[in-house]
């Protein structure tokens, strides 16, 4: 599957914010490494997991 235009503008501004919010969780910094190159490697699939199973910020505020 292949993005161009808007949608890879899109889904690249949405990446970058799942990354911020995975940075600033309470999980060990083990699952944030894991959790930053699933959602590099995998952008779309990646953050669509992210999404659902992802750690939170330590506020509980998203």
């Amino acid at each position: 599957m292949e993005l161009s235009g808007l949608g890879a503008l899109i889904l690249l501004a949405l990446d970058i914010w799942a990354v911020y919010n995975v940075v600033l969780s309470s999980a060990s910094t083990g699952r944030k490494v894991l959790w930053v190159l699933l959602i590099l490697i995998l952008p779309l699939i990646g953050f669509l997991i992210w999404i659902f199973a992802g750690p939170r910020r330590a506020g509980g505020a998203v």
